[in-house]
């Protein structure tokens, strides 16, 4: 007897996993870019280098005799290329018997929810690492005093620019002040911030930001640079199952030569800051008591 129509099969529900494996990524980096207050997401298209110009040149005197030739202020643009954005890959496999054994929900559910942690994980440490090269400085003798240190060298540094500043704290900083503090803490993409924290600006806590140090920059200073894993000529090879934003993408299928559930994620994301010097990096504790 043939099977009814509209059954749910299998395959069905596998789908149904990888659509919410992405919708999770999706919503949750979704949210990490709204509490950075980051506006500049750039695709990367196949064949294309990232590049911005910078411009640079000398205004002269605005003193000019009555008669005399104006002179001409000289300006030139230079290109800047940005780090090459690289896809990364892994691949996870089930056995049969560790399905049996456990059971799906426990044996390939779980274990996918935990690959994407570390996924996550991996981006967020990437971007730390990257604002640890940061160029401006900062030093105070509590995470307060820092805060506001690193806050007047971004309007310093910004002084043309109406910014919104976004710091990064190791939560072990300000635990005792959050014990105590009356404020909102919101998460995203495996972080906790607040917003408007003394106001000063969004801060951001994680652990992978080194204890007695804290990171600044302008929230227009961050660029989210990806290559859509729905895009960039990757769908022309490859099906992987990816929300609307294409940041990452899981194929699921079953390897019957050697009785696997096989879990196949790709995903390209760089966080970075357009202006290097415009990344403050400041010191707690050092600069008096």
């Amino acid at each position: 007897m043939a099977a009814e129509v509209n059954l749910i099969k299998k395959s069905d529900l596998a789908r149904v996993r990888e659509v919410e494996f992405t919708n999770m990524f999706g919503y949750s980096i979704k949210k990490l870019m709204e509490a950075l207050g980051v506006t500049r997401k750039i695709a990367k298209q196949a064949g294309t280098v990232l590049k911005s110009y910078k411009a640079t040149g000398t205004l002269e005197s605005g003193e000019v005799p009555e008669g005399d030739t104006i002179p001409l202020s000289k300006y030139k643009t230079e290109p800047v290329t940005y780090k090459e954005i690289t896809l990364h890959k892994w691949r996870k496999a089930t056995s049969a018997e560790a399905i049996i054994d456990r059971g799906y929900d426990q044996a390939v559910d779980m274990t996918t929810d935990e690959m994407l942690r570390d996924v996550q994980k991996g981006i967020r440490k990437d971007f730390f690492d990257f604002l640890a090269t940061g160029t401006g400085t900062a030093t105070g003798a509590s995470f307060q005093a820092t805060l506001a240190q690193a806050w007047g060298q971004l309007q310093v540094l910004f002084e043309d620019d109406e910014i919104q500043a976004v710091y990064f704290l190791n939560p072990l900083d300000v635990a005792d002040y959050l014990a105590s503090a009356n404020i909102t803490l919101q998460t995203a993409f495996g972080m906790t911030y607040v917003e408007n924290f003394l106001g000063l600006g969004t801060v951001i806590f994680n652990s992978s930001v080194p204890k007695g140090k804290i990171y600044a920059t302008a929230a227009d200073n961050i660029v989210l640079y990806y290559i859509p894993v729905n895009g960039a000529d990757l769908n022309e090879a490859f099906s992987f199952t990816s929300d609307e934003t294409g940041y990452i993408g899981i194929h699921e299928e079953a390897d019957y030569t050697n009785m696997t559930a096989s879990d196949t994620v790709v995903s390209g994301i760089e966080l970075f800051a357009e202006r290097i010097d415009g990344i403050v990096v400041g010191s707690i504790g050092a600069g008096g008591a």
